[in-house]
């Protein structure tokens, strides 16, 4: 499992903690010093079967800057996996990654779905 993570966000932190609490073996990555790619992104979004905004951080300062709940419908996938692509902080978090499934933000119902797998 991979565990994309902003580590000082709270939620982060708290989901990394419920991993670690169930004893599962996870890789970590900062989201911002290792911004998902655009590749990886589309992968993602396919694999999961989520619309694209689901990984956008809505509530973050980066996205409210660019405006981007005005702009994102009408911008078709490509152009939305640029704007993701280029800045962690656009990104949803945490993300875990699993060989199956994606998991957008943590939702403990969610995550134990695909933990206890």
């Amino acid at each position: 499992m991979l565990l994309i993570e902003y580590p000082k966000c709270s939620t982060c932190k708290k989901a990394k903690k419920w991993l670690e609490d169930r004893g599962c073996t996870f890789e970590t990555r900062h989201m911002v010093e290792q911004n998902p790619t655009k590749e990886e992104l589309r992968g993602w979004v396919e694999k999961s079967g989520y619309p694209i905004r689901r990984f956008f951080n809505t509530s973050g300062i980066k996205y409210r800057e660019l405006k981007l709940s005005e702009k994102l419908p009408t911008m078709g996938e490509e152009e939305q996996l640029e704007i993701l692509s280029s800045d962690g902080m656009l990104v949803k978090r945490p993300l875990l990654i699993t060989e199956e499934k994606i998991c957008v933000g943590f939702k403990e119902k969610e995550w134990e779905a695909v933990v206890d797998e």
